[in-house]
């Protein structure tokens, strides 16, 4: 496969590096929204920066104290509070957020406005390259706007914002900041760290590093959900009717995680430039799905662990990254700022059989560049346009492949225009992107050569109107285009990790939809609303389901299957749900504001032909009261989470549950209020709770009672 497109784009960005400090002499200051804390509402993320209740779609900040009250692992756990997201759960390890029902290609995961080149797009058992311990905010933009950073978005973006790139020069010597938590669930003990300081007039160097061990998982309730149960009850054999009743810890969800980093940048008064490089390793256990069905052959290793008809799996992950970071204030005219993110990672993880046996190795090589011009305001005008490419190759060697090698060119070229008339604000958005995929010919997957090529194209046209001091409502059209992606397209094999035949189908054409979406925020002394809805009408809907086992064996060269048939499938398809987020002040006593607020969120979606979608998260309400200090704060909240009777045809139902979480943080230094300490208990009444939208909801449950202590601290 060619490797010219990594060239050329490696040559742009050496030129465009070359260029950034001649730029950066006399202009003004570097935005500082990402430190400020009285901007802590500015959304980076929107292109350009707005404020929250600005952007014409749903969106989510986390950051400051709601972070580290949030924090978990996995960037799925982390989010899963949040408006319109859940998680993925596949075991506590590898958890992905999903947003409006969307998961897997539709949701972006970036890190500093690019992707985190990993292969959790590929399979849900595949853990995200991310680490939310280096994080200083969580951004979560929902809708189309979330198009610009590409169209597979459909469902959203998540954009984890560090540090480590440094966008300021410190005003102490060395400035340190950390993070130290554990938690009983799982026995997690973490540690995390950064360093930064000025060498020099407008230089700095940062250091950070982390450290995450958890043993396996503890659970509320049965490992097996009531349907498992039932069927294990009506076995003949006595092990199978003994694992239906099984209780405790989820076997093989043990897990350690390591990342080191280091970073330079020039900050000056027009400008800044910088790179970095990190490198993570990530080894954890994937729970497997035990076999209740029929009589089967127990192998307890362990008296403690219920018997499995597949071994489990463990995966050790690698990446070694490189990032680099400029921005130019031009000084007003036409151009206000220009912008180039930039990176570059290696990427593999291998799945690890119980006798230490390679099974299977996924080997990813990614790199994506972004240069965005950001337009000067002139009147209510203002707006950005730029592009972006992204090459992929990727690989997978060993008996359990199930794609051939492949690889995937895009370029995108995207453009955001808003005209603020005072009361009323229109804003349109539009990108054109090109995308080559190829796979070679695999004589192993009986599959042959094949050359796709897609041209998409998406945009949006909104409007918001300002219906009273403090109130405006919004309405949104966008029409989005979709190329399929190299696993839908040419996924053919047996994966371990999933315990699935994944079929793909290369004649695929593209996924295209309109969508509609409706705002209304409000704010005033002491209260804020912000009300979401959403319909999506898509034609080409790219979709996997279970399909009967001949389907497999025909493209498997009529060999016997090891896992079931999940086959893709293109069809019409609707989407639409709300989201609502409020909060109120009830009281001041003494200095302590009494908050309350809340969150609902629900999506319902269907196939044309087959019935509802698959794994399509309930109807949730969150609930929580707060007394807020200057240096202590206390909250107690309930989130009900209903049961999920819409199921599709091989799906089964999904019990509701409730969960009461409290948490005590504590601010000790006067001055300081980015060093916490907090006390959290989570799942206090320890109950047992799945998430429909996990793949292994039937056979790993969440976390039971879990108490967390964390650490956090600034100096």
């Amino acid at each position: 496969m060619s490797r010219f497109p990594l060239l050329r784009a490696g040559c742009a960005l050496s030129a465009l590096c070359l260029a950034l400090p001649a730029l950066a002499e006399e202009a003004d200051a570097p935005d500082q929204a990402y430190h400020d804390g009285a901007k802590s509402d500015i959304v980076v993320t929107a292109l350009i920066p707005r404020r929250q209740g600005d952007i014409l779609s749903g969106t989510s900040v986390l950051t400051g104290d709601k972070l580290t009250r949030d924090l978990r692992p996995s960037i799925g756990e982390t989010l899963a509070r949040q408006p319109g997201v859940s998680s993925t759960s596949f075991g506590p390890n590898a958890s992905r957020p999903i947003l409006r029902g969307f998961q897997g290609e539709r949701v972006r995961i970036l890190t500093d406005g690019i992707g985190s080149f990993d292969v959790s797009n590929t399979s849900v058992d595949h853990a995200v390259a991310i680490n939310p311990l280096t994080a200083d905010r969580i951004e979560v933009l929902r809708g189309p706007a979330a198009l610009l950073y590409g169209s597979s978005a459909i469902g959203g973006v998540v954009n984890v914002i560090d540090s480590r790139i440094p966008r300021r020069v410190p005003d102490e010597a060395i400035h340190v900041d950390g993070i130290a938590t554990y938690g009983s669930a799982a026995n997690e003990r973490t540690l995390s760290g950064e360093v930064e300081a000025p060498i020099a007039e407008n230089f700095v160097v940062h250091v950070d590093g982390s450290w995450t061990k958890t043993d396996d998982l503890r659970t509320g309730g049965y490992i097996l959900s009531k349907p498992m149960r039932a069927l294990a009850a009506q076995s003949d054999d006595a092990e199978i009717r003994e694992d239906g009743q099984w209780k405790g810890k989820l076997p093989n969800t043990a897990a350690e995680t390591w990342e080191v980093a280091g970073g330079f940048a020039y900050v000056g008064t027009g400008g800044n430039l910088g790179v970095s490089v990190s490198h993570s390793e990530n080894r954890y256990g994937v729970p497997s799905r035990i076999d209740v069905a029929e009589d089967h052959d127990h192998d307890h290793d362990h008296d403690d662990e219920p018997g499995h008809t597949h071994e489990d799996v463990t995966l050790s992950m690698k990446q070694t990254r490189a990032d680099l970071r400029g921005e130019v204030s031009t000084g007003g005219g036409f151009l206000d700022s220009i912008r180039l993110r930039a990176g570059f990672a290696d990427y593999q993880h291998q799945e690890i059989e119980p006798t230490g046996e390679v099974g299977t190795t996924f080997k990813n090589q990614s790199m994506e560049s972004r240069l965005e011009f950001v337009q000067a305001r002139h009147g209510g005008w203002d707006g950005a346009f730029g592009a972006q490419f992204f090459t992929r190759r990727f690989e997978a060697i060993g008996d359990e492949k199930f794609l051939p090698r492949n690889e995937t060119n895009q370029l995108g070229l995207f453009t955001l225009q808003s005209l603020d008339l005072g009361s009323t604000r229109i804003e349109a958005g539009g990108r054109f992107e090109h995308t080559d995929l190829n796979s070679v010919a695999d004589a192993d997957l009986f599959v042959g050569a094949y050359r796709r090529s897609f041209n998409a194209l998406s945009g949006s046209l909104g409007i918001s109107q300002e219906v009273t001091p403090g109130w405006r409502a919004g309405l949104n059209l966008s029409r989005s285009e979709r190329a399929p992606s190299a696993e839908e397209l040419f996924a053919r094999g047996n994966h371990a990790g999933t315990q699935a035949f994944e079929l793909g189908d290369p004649t695929f054409g593209k996924e295209k939809s309109w969508g509609i979406e409706g705002t209304l925020r409000g704010k005033g002394e002491g209260y804020s609303v912000s009300l979401s809805a959403y319909h999506n009408w898509f034609s080409g809907f790219i979709y996997d389901s279970i399909v009967d086992d001949s389907v497999c064996q025909a493209a498997n060269g009529g060999a016997e299957l090891e896992f079931p048939c999940y086959a893709y499938s293109q069809a019409d398809a609707r989407y639409y749900g709300f989201e609502a987020e409020g909060s109120v002040k009830l009281a001041q006593l003494g200095g302590y504001a009494i908050n309350l607020d809340g969150v609902a969120d629900y999506v319902r979606a269907t196939i044309k032909g087959s019935g509802p979608a698959p794994r399509i998260p309930p109807l949730r309400l969150l609930s929580g009261i707060e007394a807020q200090g200057e240096r202590i704060s206390a909250r107690a909240e309930v989130e009900h989470v209903f049961e999920q009777n819409r199921i599709a045809a091989t799906e089964t139902p999904t019990d509701g549950f409730t969960l009461v979480n409290a948490s005590l943080s504590f601010k000790p230094f006067k001055d300081n209020d980015r060093t916490t300490l907090m006390l959290s208990a989570n799942n206090i009444f320890d109950v047992e709770a799945r998430r429909h939208a996990s793949v292994l909801k039937d056979f790993a449950p969440l976390a039971g009672r879990d108490i967390r202590v964390t650490a956090r601290f600034s100096l």
